[in-house]
């Protein structure tokens, strides 16, 4: 007889209720907490759905009793008993099931757990490294498999959005050519061609250009994508995109339907409402106003320029800096005042991670103006300074000279710290935001070329053309970036659909025409045999669903992560291959001396 024979759970731990009452049920799972509470002993009853509590009598069953008090927590049971409403002084409102209780008649033991390496709890204490090495536990968390159930209706909200809009989801292979022009391939070596490698994705941009020269029209996939390069908080080895492409389209058409996914996503999963049209804002306002490309919108605290007046105020850094092509901006911060001589060395200290030489700050303290700058500027001139930031009494004027990179970086940064730590950040709240018009390339102190700002297939202004071979930073692409909540959580553009551009986009980026060729001689062979225009955009699945989850790391969305080391702790991975294999494959292991 099998173990489950005659215990065939009739309701889960999250749906009984007072309806219910005086029915016998059969519910399974695993024991989440007992309490001996002297004649009764009470157990919680976990699975995925939620938690139902049991009660044993020693007066009714003492076998029974005895045997559920020796129970070890997280030991897989089933429990049959009759519905009962809990005393009303010990209903729990933090449960679906918190007014009823099941008062057990018979109890069977699938399965006695060991003392296991941390408590199933949320907050969880033990560290990252242990939670990853015993993930399947650490999934047990109620947080945990809210998150994942989250990510799982997502997906299928997404499928269903796409398909009423006319989109085939097509799998693209797995296995292709290496091309990198952007970070590292993960490389899978052939056994059947020696010497010769595959590559795992790093998107599927060239298959699904070549889906709309198929006339495939729209293609959507959620698809698992490979980079290997450096690890962060937002970032995995292998991820997830919202992979879309259509034909016959232009920016706004793309940006147009992904804001209506973006509307269905959140009435569905979290029944929150998204205003469209989403802000337009070019990339070259937002350096200027917010100090990068991901803005968080859910503040003001807006950067500000104050060269001009910096230029006439005496003070001799501000001046030396505009003669020599630099800026002075800052941020105000409402009611900041007063700041200790600490919080203000903390805070230079942390804009100079990001280059700047020093924080100037003004301190707007009722009739009294504290700045260390008060005695190389006049009174007057440091009152134009504070009307330029709209100051009033409270206030504070965090500023910074240097180069325009150096001060994007230092306020920008400074500007979402401030912000956080005083509490400014509505968390309940999304704020989308399209950054379009960016640059085209950039040029790459490290390869000492012009690279891609996107990638190598993004189309050019049309009205910048004449710009691509003679000023190339100056083109502006044909490009848009979703971003929510300071985080980019998507990115696309319309593509180069004839070959002649796209041969001289390769040409711009360093590429002769033989390597052209070698690498996406394929891509631009099928562009010559009737290519629509199209464009598309890929979504970053993983982050998009941590923002949703209100978490911090996409570690915490995934169901098997990698360390920021790409290891995988629980299956001990990567891990070394039997010799034979490499043998197999023509490969043998040189360890540098």
């Amino acid at each position: 007889m099998g173990l489950t024979q005659g215990w065939r759970r009739t309701h889960t731990c999250g749906q009984l209720g007072e309806k219910d009452k005086g029915k016998t049920v059969t519910i399974v799972g695993w024991v989440a907490s007992h309490r001996d509470h002297g004649g009764l002993l009470f157990l919680d009853l976990r699975d995925r759905w939620g938690i139902t509590q049991v009660v044993f009598r020693p007066e009714a069953d003492e076998p029974l009793f005895e045997t559920a008090a020796e129970l070890k927590m997280e030991s897989v049971i089933g429990v049959k008993g009759k519905v009962a409403l809990r005393p009303k002084s010990m209903v729990n409102p933090g449960l679906s099931t918190g007014n009823i209780e099941v008062v057990a008649k018979k109890l069977k033991v699938f399965n006695e757990s060991k003392t296991l390496p941390f408590l199933i709890k949320d907050p969880c204490e033990a560290s990252e490294e242990l939670r990853f090495k015993y993930r399947y536990l650490d999934l047990r968390r109620p947080s945990m498999q809210r998150n994942l159930l989250l990510r799982h209706r997502m997906s299928q909200v997404v499928r269903k959005f796409f398909d009423e809009e006319g989109f085939v989801e097509i799998e693209t292979p797995f296995l292709m050519k290496s091309t990198p022009e952007g970070a590292r391939d993960y490389l899978v070596p052939s056994r059947i061609h020696k010497g010769k490698f595959y590559a795992l994705p790093q998107s599927p941009q060239t298959y699904k250009q070549l889906l709309m020269v198929s006339g495939f029209d729209r293609y959507f996939q959620i698809v698992r994508c490979f980079r290997d390069e450096d690890l962060r908080a937002d970032r995995q080895p292998e991820f997830t995109q919202i992979d879309v492409e259509m034909s016959f389209v232009e920016e706004e058409d793309v940006m147009g339907l992904v804001e209506q996914m973006m509307v269905c996503l959140l009435r569905e999963t979290l029944g929150k409402e998204l205003r469209t049209p989403f802000p337009r804002v070019s990339y070259a306002e937002a350096m200027r106003r917010y100090g990068t490309d991901c803005p968080d919108l859910r503040f003001g605290m807006e950067i500000v320029d104050i060269g001009g007046v910096a230029a006439e105020s005496g003070f001799r850094v501000f001046g030396d800096t505009v003669k020599n092509g630099g800026c002075v901006r800052g941020i105000r911060l409402e009611g900041g005042s007063p700041l200790s001589r600490k919080q203000i060395d903390d805070l230079t200290r942390y804009v100079q991670t990001f280059g700047a030489r020093g924080l100037v700050t003004i301190q707007m303290k009722g009739e009294e103006t504290v700045s260390p700058i008060t005695k190389f500027v006049s009174t007057e001139m440091l009152l134009q300074i504070c009307q330029q930031f709209h100051a009033v009494a409270g206030d504070v004027l965090f500023i910074v000279a240097g180069e325009e990179k150096v001060c994007c970086e230092a306020l920008g940064n400074l500007r979402t710290k401030l912000a956080s730590e005083i509490g400014m950040i509505e968390q309940e709240l999304f704020a989308p935001v399209w950054i379009v018009d960016f640059p085209l390339l950039e040029w790459s102190d490290a390869d000492r070329r012009y690279v891609a700002r996107h990638h190598p297939f993004t189309s050019p202004k049309v009205e910048d053309l004449e710009l691509l071979d003679s000023a190339p930073e100056k083109v502006r692409a044909r490009a848009y970036d979703l971003v929510l909540n300071g985080s980019e959580i998507a990115g696309g553009s319309i593509r180069n659909h004839k070959r002649l551009l796209q041969e001289r986009m390769f040409r711009v980026l360093g590429m002769d025409d033989a390597t052209a060729e070698r690498k996406f001689g394929f891509l631009m062979e099928a562009l010559e045999c009737g290519a629509p225009p199209h464009g598309g955009i890929a979504f970053g699945y993983d982050r998009l669903v941590m923002l949703l989850a209100g978490e911090e790391s996409i570690r915490e969305v995934i169901g098997f992560p990698k360390t920021t080391s790409a290891l995988s702790l629980m299956d001990d991975s990567p891990s070394e291959v039997e010799m034979d294999q490499l043998k197999e494959l023509g490969l043998r292991i040189v360890v540098e001396k």
